[in-house]
Order: structure tokens, then sequence, then C-alpha cells
């Protein structure tokens, strides 16, 4: 089974403590549907299993990193402060220039490096671990997979390690692992609240 690579850099706030059934929340601060769905969603998880589950939100950047950075996700941490287009939404639709709820959960920022620190180092071969039956390619054919996934990256300014390695599919997403790091559930976009507590129920018992 696929392994979860949790690459961030120090918390921002509290204290990640990683149990038998641990759930990551990965969302951008530039992310309205994030704020709408995913923070509420992660906060009433929190409030139910905080005690037998580990949580863990990481804010992450794919585009729009003028807004998607450890600053605005400070700026939210500590006073609410909202910034770009989920400020707009929610000045918009709400009158509103701060966020309502407050992030119960720990929280860190995605490792960010430069697209020639990431084809460079080893995480071009965790990506590769993903595709069906590689280990029986021929050493021409990974490396021309190789060579693929470098000229791809490379052309991307900025990486955000934790985002790219787990090849997530965008935000919010919500990823269930275990202590060994093992994912158990990986969810992408609005989700039913319900579906993730039943997963957790069904994993704690």
């Amino acid at each position: 089974m696929s392994k979860f690579h949790l690459n961030i850099k120090d918390l921002v706030q509290g204290e990640f403590k990683k149990q038998k059934i641990n759930v990551a929340f990965v969302f951008q601060v530039n992310c309205p549907g994030c704020f709408i769905y995913g923070i509420p969603i992660m906060n009433e998880l929190y409030r139910t299993y905080n005690s037998e589950v580990g949580f863990i939100g990481v804010a992450t950047a794919f585009e729009d990193f003028e807004y998607n950075n450890e600053a605005s996700l400070k700026l939210l941490l500590d006073s609410g402060t909202l910034v770009g287009e989920t400020q707009k939404y929610y000045n918009t639709n709400y009158g509103l220039s701060k966020y309502s709820e407050t992030l119960n959960f720990p929280v860190a920022f995605d490792t960010i490096i430069s697209s020639e620190q990431f084809i460079n180092s080893d995480k071009i071969e965790i990506l590769c671990d993903v595709i069906p039956n590689f280990d029986s390619f021929s050493e021409k054919e990974k490396e021309a997979i190789f060579q693929k996934i470098r000229s791809h990256y490379s052309q991307i300014p900025l990486i955000a390690e934790t985002f790219t390695i787990n090849q997530l599919r965008g935000t919010p997403s919500f990823i269930i692992f275990d202590d060994s790091y093992t994912i158990l559930g990986q969810y992408f976009g609005h989700q039913n609240q319900e579906i993730l507590k039943t997963k957790l129920n069904d994993l704690l018992r």
C-alpha cells in the first residue's frame, strides 16, 4: 500500500502527536473551498476524535505563492486574517475580512523547495515508486521515466514537497494514515463529514 510522505517545516501551531490512526488535512490559504468546507470538517473531526486520532493540518502551495505562504498562514492563525480569493469570497458574500472559525488542530507549513533542488533529490525516485510495476521496467525504461519527470518539474519554479510527492489532486485533501504512514484513505474536494467519520469509526474498531 502507498505511504504518506509528510515533508513539513516546523509546526506553526500545536504539536502533532502520531497515533495508530492519523488524519492530515492539506489546504491552501488562498483556497475558498478549504475554508468553506475543509476547515469546519477538520475542526469537527478534531473535536470528536482528538483523544484517539492524531491530527495535522498542512498548508501547502501549488499556485499563487504570493498568498499561499507561511506569512499568510501565520496571519490566519494569529488573527483570522484572510488573503486573496478567500478574502474576496468572504468579503463579497458575508462582508467579512476575517475568518469566523479558529483552526483548533495542529498546523504546519509544507516544505517549499526550488525545482533544481527537487529534481536533484531522491524525491524523483519516490514518485517513480508509485508507478505500477516500475521495478519490472528495464533500466532504459526507468531512465526515460526519470528524465520525463525531471523535465516536467524543472519547469515549475517552486515545489511543495508534501503536496507533490503524494501526488495530491488539489485542495482541500484529507489523508488518513496509520503509525507507519501507510495510507488508509484519501479524499479530495468537498466531502460529507459523515463519510470521514464512518471511516475513522471503522478503523478505530
